[in-house]
């Protein structure tokens, strides 16, 4: 009659470890669903490489772009949270001009984007947000910079379910000086962000997206689509996301980046 007693016994001590691995479990799970969602409740340090080429008069221009993307989080009452998303680039560019004219490296302008999110869903299951972004110009050298403030509306809509993401990020930019300096084109420009992903249950996620520009001054179109794979993984007990893929200009401004390009990121992960 001990022998079972013995079972239950090391079925019990078990347990602990099996509820461990659970937690684990949905603890990657829900990481994956945060790190595809624009603005979720999740602090998160994204750092991403962009390189573009043919670029410039002679097509022969080239551009590295590192945009640091810190997102905080706020909680704001019950109902709402404030999530917080900056871009500061960091741009490197060779070739874009006879003579090395506009070989550049330095910072560029900041965008600000706040949004204002329900905490909960819609009935159908549409996570929403929307707020102000803001064109800070920070740039470091006159060719890296509009030079002049911009605002404008930045909203996001997106669907979670079974795996899959999709839904859209825009926002419209009016540059707020009524004569810019030393020439720039005043900034009246439309983004539109559509994206689709799908995650497997070994958390890795394949996506594609577009980042597209319209720029209302110019009546031009600027359309990277980016295809890309990310996985979920821990470092020294520090969770991120790691992000590689090609991507495609399938439209570009005068003197702006054609045919092929490629993104890697490494996105820094902190669950509250």
């Amino acid at each position: 009659m001990e022998k079972p007693i013995t079972i239950a016994l090391l079925g019990t001590a078990f347990l602990p470890l099996l509820s461990t691995a659970a937690q684990a479990e949905t603890s990657a799970a829900e990481l994956a669903k945060q790190v595809n969602n624009p603005i979720a409740a999740l602090y998160s340090l994204p750092v991403q490489y962009n390189w573009n080429q043919k670029m410039g008069p002679t097509e022969n221009g080239i551009q590295a772009t590192t945009n640091i993307q810190p997102v905080l989080p706020f909680n704001l009452n019950e109902d709402w949270n404030l999530i917080s998303r900056t871009i500061l680039p960091i741009i490197d560019q060779h070739g874009l001009a006879p003579d090395g004219l506009a070989d550049k490296t330095g910072m560029g302008d900041v965008t600000q984007s706040l949004f204002f999110s329900p905490k909960q869903p819609t009935e159908s299951g549409w996570i929403l947000g929307a707020g102000p972004a803001i064109l800070i110009p920070t740039g470091s050298d006159k060719l890296l910079s509009s030079e002049q403030w911009a605002m404008g509306p930045t909203a996001v809509a997106l669907k979670q379910d079974d795996g899959w993401t999709f839904g859209a990020l825009v926002n419209h930019l009016w540059g707020l000086e009524g004569q810019p300096s030393h020439g720039k084109e005043k900034i009246n420009a439309t983004f539109v962000q559509p994206f689709l992903a799908y995650t497997t249950h070994t958390y890795t996620t394949f996506g594609v997206n577009t980042e597209s520009t319209y720029n209302w001054q110019t009546q031009e179109w600027s359309v990277p689509v980016n295809l890309f794979v990310s996985q979920i993984l821990k470092v020294h007990g520090q969770p991120l996301s790691i992000q590689v893929g090609p991507r495609y200009w399938a439209d570009s401004a005068e003197n702006g980046a054609q045919g092929w390009g490629a993104r890697a990121a490494v996105t820094l992960l902190f669950p509250k």
